[in-house]
């Protein structure tokens, strides 16, 4: 018998796709969010994104937090698509055990989330389960011709996020795994993990700069999230900037391990990773510096379907993996 085990989210999907009977479509599926023609070159925009207490809570990690985290996963979609939500709807599944004190805790997270990123909770569900499950669906309405989306990459363009990478992975590895670190960069490690952000300011700048030919964010880690581009585009990427963070290569030295993983491979980061067009990139530049974030160049889009990383003169692949839903463990 076949199993989700086996298969793996993204082949669970593939599944279900398949059986699925689709209208044409402004946003392909599968694009991080969906969208619907809404007439006058306007698209309605939706998203859902399901947090799980076993998978997505690590010890360390409170009621506020988590609800928080479960709306900043959905924004961090919108965000990569250039798209401001206006609107939250939020289905609960809560254990029995579960106390006032607690239910309020995920209320003020879910409250401060979303106005964080400027939405209202309207609505949703409750229900009992066996775990906490907290299932955002989020809504926004954007014009088209601002919409970003995976698949039009082109060789030459420059690939760029909007931040670091690794911190998450090594404030995990201090939480699950007990390695150790200093008390100076404990709090930036820790606070990757509890308190991450979307880059929704960056998102709605860039996609007002018309820079942008392909979008999408690193929840799943900046390896996988290379690859999806790839898939979409049909194109590949040289990287020869490795944005990892400071924390992670004193981490990495004082445990000694190799800290290119940890920023290639670990997900739930939520950067944006972009290509732009070579003739604009001074003009994206600017326009995120003008909203306080910044833009990293980390390589270029090439013509072959290699994605693969340039580093003390040399070049070696990429590996095609990252945080997979059945597969992956917390």
């Amino acid at each position: 018998m076949v199993t989700v085990a086996s298969m793996g989210e993204r082949k669970v999907i593939e599944t279900i796709f398949h059986k699925l009977a689709l209208p044409t479509m402004p946003i392909p599926f599968g694009d991080d969010v969906a969208g619907v023609d809404i007439g006058r070159g306007m698209v309605a925009v939706l998203k859902t994104d399901m947090f799980v207490g076993k998978t997505d809570m690590p010890p360390a990690m409170n009621f506020w937090q988590a609800a928080r985290k479960a709306v900043v996963m959905n924004v961090s979609d919108f965000s990569v698509k250039g798209v401001k939500p206006t609107a939250l709807l939020v289905s609960l599944g809560l254990p029995l055990n579960f106390s006032k004190a607690d239910v309020e805790q995920l209320a003020e997270g879910l409250n401060a989330g979303a106005r964080e990123y400027g939405a209202y909770v309207i609505g949703g569900d409750t229900n009992e389960a066996s775990d906490l499950i907290i299932s955002c669906s989020l809504f926004g309405i954007v014009k088209k011709r601002f919409l970003m989306l995976r698949d039009g990459a082109e060789a030459g363009d420059i690939v760029a996020v909007t931040g670091v990478f690794g911190r998450t992975s090594a404030g995990l590895k201090v939480l699950l795994e007990g390695l150790a670190v200093s008390s100076r960069i404990k709090r930036f490690l820790l606070e990757a993990v509890l308190l991450p952000k979307a880059r929704l300011k960056e998102g709605l700048a860039l996609a007002a700069t018309g820079a942008v030919s392909a979008s999408i964010d690193s929840s799943d880690g900046l390896a996988w999230s290379l690859y999806e581009l790839k898939k979409a585009s049909g194109t590949g990427f040289l990287i020869d900037n490795l944005p990892v963070a400071p924390e992670v290569l004193e981490f990495a030295k004082l445990n000694r391990v190799d800290p290119q993983p940890l920023a290639l491979y670990g997900g739930e980061e939520y950067e944006l990773v972009v290509t732009i067009k070579p003739k604009l990139w001074n003009k994206a530049v600017a326009a995120v510096k003008r909203v306080g974030g910044s833009l990293i160049r980390i390589g270029k889009v090439t013509k072959d379907a290699e994605v693969a990383l340039q580093v003390g003169g040399r070049t070696v692949p990429i590996e095609p993996k990252g945080w997979e839903h059945f597969k992956s463990k917390a």
